[in-house]
């Protein structure tokens, strides 16, 4: 699903608010979620998950046109680590019936 698809859906399930509404608090959601990784902090969904970021350190990378050795910088990069309610639902046995 991407941001548009989102969206739609949820005009669809609340049809009393307008679609620049719907775009208006996807937006604000999805800021703040970046503004707090941003500033070092985490951001937990119950039931859903907890985003923060981890540090990767400097390293020695390769240009794979060239082959020529590349200083790759240290950075912080976001990760996502899903709740347990989501862990369970995505691994459910669909039960066959016999």
């Amino acid at each position: 699903m991407i941001r548009s698809e989102l969206v739609q859906k949820l005009c669809t399930d609340f049809p009393d608010l307008t679609q620049r509404e719907v775009e208006g608090v996807v937006t604000a959601i999805f800021d703040s979620i970046t503004n707090q990784l941003a500033h070092g902090g985490r951001v937990e969904l119950r039931g859903f998950g907890a985003f923060s970021t981890r540090q990767r350190d400097g390293r020695v990378g390769r240009n794979p046109r060239t082959g020529e050795s590349v200083s790759v910088d240290a950075k912080r990069v976001p990760y996502f680590k899903p709740g347990k309610e989501m862990r369970e639902r995505l691994n459910l046995k669909e039960v066959t019936a016999e």
